[in-house]
């Protein structure tokens, strides 16, 4: 692999297909391309993350670094009334959320292409979700973190998940040295959902 999906603009060539997905009572379609995460299929991090989501009360969501759109847009199926965000560096993978949202009949989304929160400036959440790109290395995933915080209502959640062999129990030390309340909501399959609380 030459190149990581985290790339704004990938530079490998298209070789779009597509496969349905039936998650929490939700199928969706979704088209995907060569340069995004988990283009074939839903992976196993992001079935766990939404199997154990809890979205409360949250109207204000963002799906960060959201791919081709499974977890925003399966949240924005659940919670109709809610303002649903997906964001992702790669332009690709915005177009191809954009583009599945439409594809899914599913309005109650806004998409922004950009780095981490930059494309968000002074918008607060209640609840930011995330499958973090590990492969960037922690720099980038901790800066991720720390960021998603300055973009959270009082008491607002980071939801996400890692893998364990993929530094998830050292992520959760960063996390407690961010936010004041982490809890581990969900361990399976090698995987590990966090649930971040703000202050």
């Amino acid at each position: 692999m030459t190149e990581h999906y985290f790339s704004s603009e990938p530079a490998a060539k298209h070789k779009p297909q597509s496969f349905e997905s039936l998650l929490l009572g939700q199928r969706l379609t979704f088209r995907t391309d060569a340069g995004v995460f988990s283009k074939r299929k839903l992976d196993r991090g992001t079935k766990l993350l939404l199997e154990s989501l809890d979205l409360g009360s949250a109207r204000k969501i963002l799906d960060l670094g959201c791919g081709y759109g499974a977890i925003g847009l399966t949240v924005a199926k659940l919670a109709p009334g809610a303002e649903i965000w997906l964001s992702d560096v790669n332009r690709r993978a915005v177009e191809l959320a954009e583009g599945n949202a439409a594809l899914n009949g599913i309005g109650n989304c806004q998409f922004r292409a950009g780095y981490g929160l930059e494309p968000f400036a002074a918008i607060k959440f209640d609840l930011i979700i995330t499958n973090p790109p590990v492969r960037t290395g922690k720099e980038v995933i901790y800066g991720l973190f720390a960021a998603a915080k300055g973009h959270l209502v009082k008491n607002g959640r980071l939801v996400l998940v890692m893998r364990t062999q993929q530094g998830a129990k050292s992520a959760q030390k960063k996390l407690a040295e961010i936010y004041p309340v982490v809890r581990e909501i969900q361990r399976g399959g090698g995987f590990r959902v966090f649930e971040c609380v703000n202050s």
